[in-house]
């Protein structure tokens, strides 16, 4: 088992200790959510401001389900995941037909779509006011309700989606993907149908959003309006640029900086996105490669310097 997995696990079993269980729930959350995107931005390329879609969509569909029809709680997660797939299925394919600032704003435009579609279907989103009363059932005889258990629910669904995840940038699929986003017109020259690939892309990087929305749904018992609004979609972006977009790890990372900070410092002082527009600025300027960037450098200079440091003595 490699050192990121043991920190992970570890983090896993010593978040709940360190912060309370709500926002130890929302980190892994916001860290499936991150996953998904990262697949089109940091492994094909695709900057997209419309995640929130297929976040908010599998968000209204579970939760109408588990509220009305108390659909089982496996079913309905399921069920979120399909909704995200297709929900990207349709936007992308709309979108990879352009690229660069066009595709970036043809996402955008599409969320706007949905979010004024949800504001507009009060029957059914309860518009400005959102969803609320949506239950966690119990699971197998598991507590949902029970914050820690519900904890340990979305844990163990982080590390399998992060598992799964790690399958998919490894194999063949995500080479392929890699292919394109550093040179589309050779990968095309060699025998891949780029755009094909940029809709599987899409498509699997929605499913994962469709389990966050699901998920999210159940923590806060309500699916507010702003989960299918582009701010929602930023807040992912700009989460995982900072953890590190291009590495498996990255959105974990920039999912504990973002959530610990929307929640935890926002207490303390209003002004906290202050402190997320200069983690942004740093990143920028001199981490293009986030989070994970920095502590790769810091490792090499570390090591570097060991050596010195024996010598002397």
């Amino acid at each position: 088992m490699s050192r990121a997995w043991i920190a992970i696990l570890a983090a896993v079993v010593l978040l709940p200790v360190l912060v309370r269980h709500a926002i130890a729930t929302e980190i892994w959350i916001f860290a499936i959510f991150g996953l998904g995107l990262n697949l089109l931005l940091g492994y094909t390329g695709l900057l997209s401001f419309g995640q929130a879609t297929f976040f908010g969509s599998a968000a209204y569909v579970g939760g109408y389900l588990l509220k009305h029809a108390g659909v089982n709680v496996l079913l309905v997660l399921a069920l979120g995941v399909v909704v995200g797939a297709l929900t990207a299925a349709v936007v992308g394919y709309l979108c990879v037909q352009r690229s660069g600032l066009y595709f970036i704003m043809l996402t955008f435009a599409l969320n706007q779509m949905f979010y004024f579609t949800a504001y507009q279907w009060t029957s059914v989103t309860g518009g400005e006011d959102g969803m609320p009363g949506i239950p966690r059932p119990a699971l197998v005889g598991l507590p949902l309700s029970e914050p820690l258990a519900y904890y340990v629910f979305v844990a163990a669904c982080f590390v399998i989606a992060l598992g799964v995840m790690k399958r998919i940038v490894e194999s063949p699929l995500g080479k392929i993907l890699q292919a394109i986003r550093e040179n589309e017109v050779r990968a095309e020259a060699i025998g891949y149908d780029a755009r094909r690939f940029k809709l599987l892309a899409f498509v699997i990087g929605g499913a994962f959003s469709g389990l966050a929305g699901v998920l999210y749904a159940m923590l806060f018992g309500i699916v507010p309006l702003e989960a299918i609004g582009f701010v929602f979609s930023g807040n992912v972006v700009f989460g995982t640029l900072i953890g590190g977009a291009g590495s498996l790890y990255g959105p974990v990372l920039g999912a504990f900086v973002f959530i610990w900070l929307s929640e935890s410092v926002s207490v303390i002082w209003q002004r906290w996105p202050l402190l997320l527009g200069v983690a942004f600025v740093i990143v920028v300027l001199f981490f293009r490669g986030g989070l994970v960037e920095a502590w790769d450098r810091l490792a090499t200079w570390w090591k570097a310097r060991r050596p010195r440091r024996v010598a002397r003595a």
